[in-house]
């Protein structure tokens, strides 16, 4: 029987952050070879990634992060199946290195961030696959979005269910201060878009309806429905478009009144907001 080093079962724990009872065992099985310990290591991954392919993941962390100079940010959720797994310090630190991969590489989607290189043996999506086998539950990426601008700042909810990022077109002083106002903001408050116009088409014609129903419900007159409806959806805009809430931090204004408050010139160019459920 080929004698298995403390060293060695370390190293191959390291690399593929299985447990120390597997690693020796994949040891042992390749006779000591430490690149086939590897590949039966990631082959129980992909065993343990199929048998659990119908598990709801309906747990996990979200995180954003940004670029040293605040001039691009990413955000993204990594899922399990359990919440012990989510709280596990490891499962956190694969989800930070795998969204600054992303970040580094700038990669503008999710299909693009699971074919980056995870390190030099494996992708990223094949690492997730591996860590299935180690974890012993099915994991995967569920959203990541990427954006780019003048000024990103990034905010993590606590207890990282909840994270979002938001864009900016300037960065005067204190653009860090209202960076994570408004990024607060997008979280607690859910904006479905920018503003009006960001909407879409068929968000508007539902809301009409609806405000047309509600209406005729309500015993309306047929020929006052549309101008009732249309009430209604402004309404709607100011309730669900960023730049027309209402700012949390003070009620006697809109967010884009907050903003001009700083600088007339500064505005919002895009957001991200993503949440575990």
């Amino acid at each position: 029987m080929t004698k298995i080093t403390a060293s060695e079962v370390n190293k191959l724990r390291k690399q593929t952050g299985a447990g120390m009872m597997d690693c020796k065992k994949a040891l042992v099985e390749a006779g000591g070879n430490f690149d086939e310990a590897v590949d039966i290591l990631r082959k129980k991954g992909q065993k343990v990634a199929a048998k659990r392919a119908d598990r709801e993941t309906s747990e996990g962390v979200v995180i954003s992060i940004t670029s040293d100079d605040n001039k691009s940010g990413a955000v993204m959720s990594l899922k399990c199946e359990t919440d012990f797994v989510a709280k596990n310090s490891d499962f956190v630190m694969l989800a930070f290195d795998i969204i600054k991969l992303g970040l580094k590489n700038k990669a503008s989607d999710i299909e693009n961030l699971k074919s980056l290189q995870f390190n030099s043996e494996i992708s990223v999506e094949e690492k997730l696959t591996e860590q299935t086998g180690v974890i012993g539950e099915k994991i995967e990426l569920s959203n990541y979005k990427f954006i780019e601008a003048d000024y990103v700042k990034e905010y993590i909810h606590t207890g990282n269910k909840l994270a979002s990022i938001v864009a900016f077109s300037s960065s005067p002083e204190n653009i860090d201060e209202v960076g994570k106002n408004v990024a607060m903001q997008i979280a607690a408050m859910n904006p479905i878009a920018l503003n009006e116009e960001q909407v879409s088409k068929e968000i508007v014609d539902k809301e009409i309806e609806i405000g047309k129903d509600l209406a005729r419900q309500e015993g309306k007159p047929e020929n006052m429905l549309e101008k009732i409806a249309s009430g209604r959806l402004k309404k709607f805009f100011k309730e669900n478009t960023l730049v027309n809430q209402i700012y949390i931090k003070d009620s006697k204004m809109t967010v884009g009144q907050y903003l001009k408050e700083i600088d007339v010139n500064l505005s919002i160019v895009s957001f991200e907001r993503v949440s575990l459920t």
